[in-house]
């Protein structure tokens, strides 16, 4: 692949309406996103079809701004990509259509990608890492351990069995009065708190498996609230760091046994010395768990890598990129977007529990 061959992105599959220009040498020309979060703060949460009317009012002028940035036009595309699966269908929709309707209007290549792929290969986009490497990926909508193989080729080692991290940390933060999003709301409270000072369960820890589950803590944490007298009476800063050092040993816990498992599944065809965990997704940018996650990578023998934040969250880079990585293999323009669209087809849900993909 040509170094200069260049790809816009478009990410519109929650709240961020997002497009980015993306080179194959790694270059990002342009990374715009239009936030929705004010207009969903005063829901408490994100409203489906809210959503979609703001990425079908906004789409056109993110791609505008994104070329400006670049200081290009569709001319300088050499192909497009949208994220086409899986989240909210009316968003996904919005920006596939505009995807179609650029890459049939030019004549170039289309991408259909699958958002959680995004976020698997955005390590690759930020640095030089080689496959196979263990990936934590952990955002608002999906708490999943997997082992990336190539493009395409992901093994799940483990998933949630019912909320994801990020899940947990907005359904707190409303109960604690917090605000929206729930993640820094909880990271900033829990800075002045004492996170030993509320004993908080820690769901599956020491468990053989890789598997998360979050809702429990969620209802212990009401729980606790309830005792504490409500917002109004209870430590609020307090209840925040202990719930923040809970969801940060869960995840660093079930890590270690995923990182325990693939350095001996690898051991007899990784040729690396060291082995390469990935976090990826907007939980990977609070500070609390990072730190908990690099002291059992270091435990482990694994280096750790976490890409900046601005690729963390939802943003159009990292679909482009994951178009890169399969420039010779564009899609035809009647994929269909798909609300649901595992990683690991093959992956099967825990014993005697539903999962969402």
């Amino acid at each position: 692949m040509a170094k200069d061959f260049t790809i816009l992105g478009i990410e519109s599959s929650c709240d961020e309406t997002a497009a980015a220009i993306v080179s194959a040498d790694k270059s990002i020309h342009a990374n715009k996103i239009a936030s929705q979060i004010e207009t969903h703060a005063k829901h408490g949460g994100v409203v489906p079809e809210v959503a979609a009317r703001a990425h079908l009012d906004m789409i056109d002028d993110v791609i505008a701004a994104a070329l400006a940035d670049a200081d290009m036009t569709f001319d300088d595309i050499d192909g497009i990509a949208a994220t086409a699966g899986p989240g909210l269908i009316g968003g996904v929709i919005v920006g596939t259509v505009a995807a179609k309707a650029i890459a049939a209007a030019r004549s170039i290549p289309y991408y259909a990608v699958n958002h959680l792929e995004g976020h698997a290969l955005s390590g690759r986009l930020c640095s030089d890492i080689g496959f196979p490497y263990l990936l934590l990926l952990v955002s608002g909508g999906h708490t999943q351990l997997l082992a990336v193989t190539a493009p395409g080729t992901y093994h799940r080692m483990g998933t949630t069995m019912d909320d994801a991290a990020g899940e947990a940390f907005d359904k707190c933060a409303k109960i604690m009065g917090l605000g929206y999003p729930g993640g820094p709301a909880i990271e900033t409270a829990a800075a002045s708190g004492d996170a030993k000072s509320i004993r908080l369960p820690r769901p599956l820890r020491g468990a053989d498996n890789c598997h998360f589950s979050f809702s429990g803590l969620k209802t212990a944490l009401a729980t606790k609230l309830a005792h504490l007298g409500g917002v109004q009476t209870a430590p609020i800063h307090d209840l925040a760091a202990s719930l923040q050092a809970a969801i940060a040993d869960c995840l660093a816990d079930r890590t270690k046994r995923a990182m325990q498992i693939f350095a001996t599944q690898t051991s007899t065809s990784h040729t690396s010395t060291t082995n390469t965990l990935v976090i990826a997704g907007g939980v990977a940018a609070n500070k609390a768990i990072f730190a908990r996650l690099q002291t059992e990578a270091d435990a482990a023998g694994f280096q750790i890598i976490v890409p900046p934040a601005k690729l963390c969250t939802d943003n159009a880079a990292m679909i482009a990129w994951a178009a890169l990585e399969r420039h010779d293999q564009p899609d035809q323009l009647d994929f269909e977007p798909r609300p649901r669209w595992p990683l690991d087809p093959a992956a099967t849900p825990p014993p005697g529990r539903g999962v969402r993909q």
